[in-house]
């Protein structure tokens, strides 16, 4: 992790408050960009301590319904590479602190430049990035140019992930580690708090970085049992859900959609920020 740069001192300031952290996720452009752009604006202030950015894609393999249909609403509207990162980019002009992780698929930044997507990922102020269906066997072509442009680049940690395998997981990543607690797609079910908290131990076993839970986070309890286990605890779907939940039968936001997403982030956070993560500050 690069303590000089904003996940690194976001971990940091919550090790000094002794508290878990709380990721947010959202797909950029649902169900429009102008919307989209209002709903990040409000996460910080809801309770948020890292974005998580979604990055729409055709085929999101490795997404339940909920994040499906989101990239779907956010393709339909016109939501391009360009038009995310220049999100970021207006986020940053209010905003310089909470970090932003762009979360999506190799393909869209493929066909980008890698080089090219990078330098713009930065320009327009990402800190992190994470590729889901990336292995780390094949990263290489990733791993030194992220490194290079100053941004983190995050792995992916599964119930499948033996311990033969989590050291070249583990190995090339910064900022910290996503623990992937279920097998399968977002969205669908939860994890034992048992099992979370033994992974999460696991993982530390390997390295030094924070450890970060999702998929099937989607109650305020559940995102605090999380957060005494871990070091951050991440919803997305659920926050999706919110979104599609709030759109009128054009598909088209409610007035009060933006409202109902932040003030759901906030009893998230109110329940995430009380945990206290078993992992001594140093």
């Amino acid at each position: 992790m690069r303590e000089g740069g904003r996940i690194g001192r976001r971990f940091a300031s919550l090790r000094q408050q002794r508290r878990a952290g709380l990721v947010t996720f959202v797909t950029a452009g649902d169900p429009d960009l102008a919307t989209s752009v209002d709903i990040m604006r409000r996460l910080p202030a809801a309770g948020a301590d890292i974005i998580e950015l979604g990055m729409p894609f055709s085929d999101p393999m490795a997404d339940g319904p909920i994040i499906q249909a989101a990239s779907e609403r956010a393709l339909r509207a016109g939501q391009t590479m360009r038009r995310t990162l220049d999100m970021v980019a207006t986020f940053r002009q209010e905003d310089a602190e909470t970090p932003i992780v762009l979360m999506g698929y190799f393909n869209p930044v493929y066909v980008y430049g890698i080089a090219r997507f990078l330098f713009a990922a930065k320009k327009a102020g990402v800190d992190g990035l994470i590729l889901v269906d990336l292995p780390p066997e094949e990263a290489e072509e990733v791993v030194g140019p992220a490194r290079n442009a100053g941004i983190d680049l995050i792995f992916l940690a599964a119930p499948t992930t033996g311990d033969v395998r989590l050291p070249l997981v583990v190995k090339h990543a910064s900022g910290f580690v996503y623990y992937v607690s279920i097998t399968g797609i977002t969205g669908t079910a939860s994890a034992a708090l048992a099992d979370v908290t033994h992974a999460v131990e696991r993982i530390r076993a390997h390295c030094a970085l924070p450890v970060a839970v999702g998929f099937g986070i989607k109650t305020p309890g559940q995102a605090r049992a999380i957060g005494g286990s871990a070091d951050a605890a991440v919803v997305g779907s659920a926050i999706v859900a919110k979104i599609a939940d709030h759109l009128d039968a054009k598909g088209a936001p409610r007035a009060d959609l933006v409202d109902v997403v932040a003030s759901f982030v906030g009893s998230l956070a109110e329940g995430v920020h009380a945990a206290r993560p078993r992992r001594s500050p140093v």
